[in-house]
């Protein structure tokens, strides 16, 4: 083949195990036989939609078959995939359409109004200059591959070559699309296949959103190139997740903290038949200590990990061995990344010494697409700055404190949200929190708990800040609690700290 990118995946794939389940999702399957000939001829439709080497595709849509077909459609064709949030607005949808020039945007039926919404403001319909809409996952979809081409599509295309454009966040203003290569992909789904131990018989159940990274390459990819069977799941639900987890007998699953606090708080926990499950990965934040309690009291660990979409994610992983001897750190560099805490001016830290981690290897992005200079910034010496402040300790296993730009600097000192957040969650009656500094006219700023309180409990603002007297510095400890109803996120789980600064951060 001279296809070299994830395009070529599922007919290598096919040629290997053809009849192997693939791709579950309401009930039906597709053999990875069926998934090199859907992608096939979603590519040969795309195609006569106009679609060329290097143009961009956009998806909107839940998890599905169709985003995955999309996808390695694009790849065939050596197009740009485009993946969109759906918790997005119009308009924020648009500027990434705009920003990224995509040229036809795949939706989901359920998306139908979002996505015209969306290309009408980026530049109206596909004749008068704005991205053409396909529908998926319908009765027209099915039609539309029925009486597509099936020959084998092989063009060339590079490990270099641009697979997706990914869009950032945007917790620190305007989205910036990380462009991730096929070799990015690749290289990050082999570390995962070598820090996992993952087996063709996975089973792995996919309810983090696709458009996030996380859970398309720490998850999904990577199981697809081993031989495994992914359960697509259009939205996260802590009783369906256990239901799925005893029929399907899940075996691999990914989430963020605040997935796996839901799904042990819920009735059905104490008797769900979790026996099948062989590994829980959780990123997007610490995980607090309490919630590894509450698996491993059902014989179950988490293997933790840090990462960023410009590194397609995977940098750091803390295995199951060390889970707990080490708990609260992100472990060690996965095995083709490497990375470095640094002072400011780009020197080791000492252990215990706070700095930037700094990451490289051939997972990580060359750039952020049409932002030269921002990209240019982005790295030191090749090494790609990531804004995170981590300790290393003696063996070598980091942990990360808190963003660069969250520190509090308060009377000269300096305090770490993430420190103090995961204390507060120690607290019976916290379910979820956020730390951030509020104007103070003594000491310049001080900490502010913003809370989510468990079910039934009430606020007890001093009961809170008397828990932590003891066990953090005075200086450290918030000078004042809010009690909210919810946080703000991402639909990733990430929390979204400029809003709650916006919201909450106001002085007394």
């Amino acid at each position: 083949m001279r296809n070299e990118g994830l395009g070529s995946w599922p007919a290598r794939r096919a040629r290997k195990t053809p009849h192997r389940t693939a791709l579950l999702h309401d009930d039906s399957a597709v053999s990875y036989a069926g998934l090199h000939d859907r992608s096939t001829r979603l590519a040969h439709a795309l195609r006569a939609h106009g679609v060329r080497r290097g143009d961009r595709i956009g998806y909107l849509g839940p998890n599905h078959p169709a985003f995955l077909e999309a996808l390695f459609a694009a790849g065939l064709l050596g197009a740009v995939f485009v993946p969109l949030n759906t918790r997005l607005a119009a308009p924020e949808i648009a500027y990434q359409l705009t920003d990224s020039g995509t040229r036809v945007l795949l939706h989901a039926p359920s998306h139908a109004t979002l996505a015209a919404d969306a290309c009408r403001i980026a530049g109206g319909d596909d004749e008068n200059g704005g991205p053409g809409r396909i529908a998926v996952g319908g009765a027209a979809y099915e039609e539309l591959l029925a009486t597509a081409a099936a020959e084998p599509i092989d063009e060339p295309v590079a490990p270099d070559d641009t697979a997706i454009i990914m869009y950032t966040s945007g917790t620190t203003g305007r989205p910036k699309g990380a462009m991730l290569t096929h070799g990015n992909l690749t290289w990050n789904a082999v570390n995962v296949l070598i820090d996992h131990d993952l087996i063709a018989g996975e089973i792995a159940l996919v309810s983090a959103p696709l458009f996030h990274i996380a859970g398309l390459n720490m998850l999904t990819l990577p199981v697809l190139l081993k031989g495994g069977t992914c359960l697509l799941v259009g939205a996260f639900d802590p009783a369906g997740t256990l239901d799925l987890i005893e029929r399907h007998r899940v075996t691999f699953m990914f989430g963020v903290p605040a997935m796996f606090d839901r799904i042990a708080r819920h009735p059905l926990w104490s008797n769900a038949d979790l026996t099948s499950l062989r590994i829980l990965t959780c990123g997007g934040s610490p995980v607090p200590t309490p919630l590894i309690a509450t698996y491993q009291r059902r014989g179950l660990t988490f293997l933790q990990g840090y990462g960023m979409t410009e590194a397609a994610p995977g940098a750091l992983f803390l295995d199951a061995e060390h889970a707990v001897t080490k708990a609260g750190s992100a472990g060690v560099p996965h095995f083709f990344s490497d990375v470095r805490v640094v002072r400011p001016d780009l020197t080791p830290v000492d252990v215990g010494e706070p700095g930037e981690v700094l990451v490289r290897g051939p997972h990580v992005m060359p750039g952020y697409w049409g932002l030269p200079e921002e990209s240019a910034a982005a790295f030191a010496d090749g090494w790609f700055r990531t804004g995170d402040a981590a300790r290393v300790d003696a063996d070598g296993y980091v942990t990360i404190v808190d963003r660069l730009k969250d520190v509090i600097i308060s009377g000269g000192e300096n305090i770490y949200p993430a420190e103090v957040e995961n204390a507060l969650l120690a607290h019976p009656d916290i379910v979820e929190c956020a730390v951030i500094g509020v104007p103070d006219d003594k000491w310049g700023e001080v900490g502010r708990a913003v809370v989510v309180l468990r079910e039934g409990a009430a606020p007890d603002p001093d009961g809170v800040l008397a828990s932590l007297a003891g066990r953090l510095a005075k200086f450290k400890i918030p000078k004042s609690v809010v009690a909210v109803a919810e946080l703000p996120r991402t639909a990733s789980g990430k929390l979204l700290k400029a809003r709650v600064r916006s919201q909450y951060g106001a002085p007394p």
